[in-house]
């Protein structure tokens, strides 16, 4: 064996397995990065399903790696679908947990005896996928989970099974939705203020007790304090109160986000840094566009990579865009309309061809810290609101399922940083909010507001920051913790 095998076999190694959707594999992969740098041999798990959409995307060089940055895959138990579209979470949910666990465990047998890679020291696991649990437990390597949503909205989650015991999910009848129900306040939950019950994740909002994604969310916390850590990709200034109250309920809860901040701190790995994550191609053009424009004069749409519409709701987005007058970059998935293409009329396209671009997928961190963007039109997913705080870019929320109405609440009333579109889009308001945001009163002091989180978000990553710190710890007390026992 040469010297430098040997060296390799003395390293940590940690697996890394995200759950398998866009906004799960992109923070996941930045912890994996992250750990590379420490000095952790890593082995990265994506689905075979979601292999072949990065290879599509991404060319076929882009899963090669690097000698001591593996990329495996195994099967999701679900029968091929089309490759460049998102795969129904629930039915996902129901075979990661039901099918996954064998073929995960298998993974780890064959890397524990495959020559010149270093044994497994931990896992770092998805807060989703905690079927994780039992294949790290008995391969004797501590399992950290990673809940990928903010901390706001793991809290909320933790507290469904409470929500269960008083009676109040699942709700009585599908009344509760119209007659103002979704308003009561939900002063109970310590650590959380000013919540209503249409603020929590939104599996809460049915009236079946079988309800898979309800089930699904209530399972996955209970396992939570199973696992060695917590860690969550936010920092203690943002969720100082939600965080204290995650800490008394879970063994070990490290925030260490954001995430994106501290892998930019990486330098001179050029074969790290090109190691990437998304599922569609990214048109590189969108950049070269937003080079040409004034500063902080483009409104930048994107509802992410799971949230679907109506053919209506586009067209309420289009028109609102349209008569504000604004310029703009609109990132339209082929599979953005429910059971439809996202296909605009031609006379949005007429109208706006000179001062709007539309895309189907772009590099949305270079985006959001582009100087001509000026807002943000999302979906409120956890990852585009934390990549917007790094931005400093000012929001318009539109929720759509899951922990973005926390998101959304928590951006538009605890930090100042948008404003929130009713979900039943109208044209009007489209047209109002975005001008408000672009050259109004308001919008001006919600930039305010998003450039102060911004730069709370970058003293967190500086050295001595809290996210910095916690991730020295996380590292050092409960990942090479167990790797010193196996070396000595």
């Amino acid at each position: 064996m040469s010297c430098a095998a040997v060296e390799e076999k003395k390293k940590p190694h940690a697996v890394c397995i995200p759950y398998p959707a866009q906004g799960h594999i992109n923070p996941m992969l930045k912890v994996a990065k992250l750990l590379h740098h420490r000095g952790f041999h890593i082995t990265f798990v994506n689905t075979e399903f979601n292999h072949k959409r990065l290879l599509n995307s991404r060319g076929p060089d882009s899963l090669k790696g690097l000698p001591d940055f593996q990329f495996q895959t195994i099967p999701d138990g679900l029968p091929p679908s089309d490759i460049d579209t998102t795969q129904d979470v629930p039915t996902l949910c129901q075979s990661t947990r039901r099918a996954c666990l064998v073929p995960f465990r298998n993974l780890l047998s064959k890397l524990n005896t495959t020559p010149d890679i270093p044994p497994i020291t931990c896992v770092v696991s998805d807060g989703i996928m905690t079927f994780t649990l039992q294949a790290a437990e008995e391969i004797r390597v501590p399992e950290i989970l990673f809940w990928t949503t903010s901390a706001c909205s793991f809290l909320a989650f933790m507290h469904y099974p409470h929500l269960m015991e008083r009676g109040i999910i699942p709700l009585k009848d599908t009344s509760c939705l119209t007659n103002g129900f979704l308003n009561t306040p939900i002063d109970w939950i310590p650590g959380m203020k000013d919540i209503r019950f249409r603020d929590l994740p939104s599996f809460v909002r049915t009236t079946d007790p079988e309800d898979i994604m309800l089930n699904y969310a209530k399972g996955e916390v209970a396992r939570a304090p199973k696992a060695a850590a917590i860690i969550v990709n936010t920092f203690d200034a943002l969720e100082h109160d939600v965080l204290n109250a995650l800490s008394a309920m879970l063994p070990r809860v490290y925030s260490i986000g954001p995430l994106q901040l501290l892998v930019n701190q990486i330098d001179g790995d050029d074969g790290l840094k090109s190691i990437g994550s998304n599922l569609w191609r990214e048109e590189q053009e969108c950049l070269g566009w937003l080079n040409a424009k004034e500063p902080g004069s483009v409104v930048y749409v994107n509802f992410g990579s799971i949230t679907v519409m109506t053919p209506q709701q586009l067209l309420e987005f289009a028109w609102g865009l349209a008569n504000s007058e604004q310029t703009f970059l609109w990132i339209i998935r082929p599979d953005l309309v429910t059971g439809d293409s996202a296909v605009l009329p031609p006379e949005f396209v007429t109208r706006t061809n000179k001062r709007g671009l539309l895309a189907s997928w772009c590099p949305q961190e270079e985006v959001l810290n582009h100087p001509a963007v000026g807002g943000f039109l999302t979906h409120s997913g956890w990852n585009s609101t934390l990549e917007n705080i790094c931005g400093g870019v000012p929001l318009l929320c539109w929720p759509f399922f899951a922990d973005q109405q926390t998101n959304c609440r928590y951006s538009c009333v605890h930090w100042g940083i948008g404003d929130e579109i009713d979900n039943n889009v109208k044209r009007e308001d489209v047209e109002r909010l975005v001008r408000d945001l672009m050259v109004g009163e308001r919008g001006k002091e919600i930039k305010a507001n998003a450039m102060e989180w911004k730069k709370k978000a970058e003293e967190a990553i500086a050295p001595g920051g809290s996210s910095h710190v916690h991730f020295d710890d996380m590292v050092n007390q409960m990942l090479l913790s167990n790797h010193i026992k196996l070396t000595t």
